[in-house]
């Protein structure tokens, strides 16, 4: 039975990248109606930040050279990390048993909310693979990245995520899609542009739905 994990990381109830993320979810829900669909806000039930015991679980995998997901736990030996342990293992245990992951972001200051990232941390341990699995980037942006706009070497939201599937994760099977200019809806100085928002909002939900349906 193929898993679905989505993950939304807006911190507004009704934004842009929730939107995408949906269009995404709903065709795969459609397309593979037995699977099994497993949907977390870590805007509505964030997760702790990362904390020293937490690195002590980390130094040990890593000093031990821990390979195998399945033996993380074997790192815990005090109370502070039982506690730590607590937190990783059911986001951990959502990741593993997921055969594709969904990360609906909005770009918040060039990068990824810091509920995205304080998941991606938890969830992380040295020299772990994650290969097998698909993963889906359904994104929104408030100007415009797209290769050769002005502000394209200032995303720091696709390109990190990316580069941290790949590098961290060893997941080459990364789509993504992307709606750009969302602050043309609001802000004056890009009214101008908000056309071009409407047909990259019109064309993001058109490709989540068409690459849902295929997964």
């Amino acid at each position: 039975m193929t898993t679905l994990l989505h993950l939304d990381s807006s911190a507004r109830r009704a934004s842009v990248s929730r939107e995408v993320g949906d269009a995404f979810a709903d065709a795969w829900r459609r397309a593979n109606p037995s699977g099994s669909y497993v949907h977390r806000d870590l805007a509505a039930d964030p997760v702790p930040f990362i904390g020293e015991a937490w690195t002590e679980l980390c130094d040990y995998v890593l000093a031990n050279q821990i390979t195998d997901i399945g033996r993380y736990k074997e790192a815990v030996r005090t109370p502070a990390q039982a506690e730590a342990w607590a937190v990783v293992e059911p986001l951990l245990d959502e990741l593993v048993a997921a055969d594709v992951v969904l990360i609906a972001t909005p770009m918040y200051n060039f990068s990824v909310p810091a509920s995205l990232k304080a998941w991606i941390d938890q969830v992380t341990f040295p020299k772990m693979s994650l290969a097998g699995r698909r993963f889906v980037i359904a994104s929104a942006r408030g100007g415009s990245y797209v290769p050769g706009a002005p502000r394209e070497p200032y995303d720091h939201q696709e390109r990190y995520l990316r580069d941290f599937i790949a590098g961290h994760f060893g997941v080459e099977d990364v789509a993504a899609v992307a709606a750009e200019l969302v602050n043309s809806r609001l802000d004056p100085a890009l009214a101008g542009r908000l056309a071009q928002h409407a047909k990259s909002y019109a064309d993001a939900v058109a490709a989540a739905r068409d690459l849902g349906g295929r997964y």
